[in-house]
């Protein structure tokens, strides 16, 4: 049984990984909104990730941390805050997290950390330029810590595309617009929170204990394929 940190646990992706790996693992979950579902294995810690101080853990041998934003406007109609604040919800928060547990992972059991960055990163996205800059921020990052913590901690980003979520429920908003994002897919879909959930649960295993420093893109074709 691992001692799994969640951060943003409560919704979305972070709420598909948590109910996955519930059964097997001890969860300590980290957001502002407690999870729908209460559970022995389930420890939870209502706070802002960017304004609390963090919990005292002991015992981490993984963290993931979820949070992310779709700000998408023109250029012209973003604001130095929206950057600021893409920036600091998608590295700042990541990083601060990243500090706080290092100690405890360097202890863990085959410790990993994943974090999350987004197609738009690789593939140039009109009214993407907040988001796409913050999660190279990320990427950076999981290059940079790779190498860093190589000997002691694997760290690895998934890039996923849109996926179905609250955060993607205005762009998914109706039967019409969920048929065109599909058709903009070389391999027609687009992603379930689940699919994300099975990425990060082989990261986090022994199965991936060679793979450290990537970011690995679940795209539906989108970056990679031009059909």
């Amino acid at each position: 049984m691992k001692n799994i940190v969640i951060v943003g646990g409560s919704k979305g992706i972070g709420s598909a990984i948590l109910l996955q790996q519930l059964e097997n693992n001890y969860i300590y979950n980290i957001s502002r909104n407690a999870p729908e579902i209460t559970h022995p294995n389930l420890k939870h810690f209502p706070l802002d990730i960017l304004q609390d101080s963090l919990p005292e853990i002991e015992n981490v041998d993984t963290l993931i941390y979820c949070p992310g934003s779709i700000n998408l406007k023109p250029i012209g109609n973003l604001s130095i805050d929206d950057f600021r604040n893409d920036f600091e919800i998608n590295v700042i928060g990541a990083v601060k997290t990243i500090q706080k547990y290092l100690p405890a992972l360097k202890k863990g059991t085959n410790p990993s950390i994943v974090l999350f960055s987004t197609v738009a990163a690789k593939l140039g996205m009109p009214f993407h330029a907040s988001i796409a800059t913050a999660k190279a921020g990320v990427e950076g990052l999981v290059k940079s810590l790779g190498a860093e913590l190589a000997a002691t901690i694997r760290i690895n980003a998934i890039a996923p595309t849109i996926t179905e979520t609250s955060l993607s429920a205005n762009i998914l908003r109706n039967d019409r617009m969920k048929d065109m994002m599909i058709e903009r897919h070389p391999m027609k879909g687009y992603l379930k929170p689940s699919e994300v959930a099975d990425m990060a649960d082989f990261l986090i295993s022994d199965k991936a204990k060679s793979i450290s420093g990537q970011v690995f893109e679940m795209d539906y074709g989108i970056v990679t394929f031009k059909i």
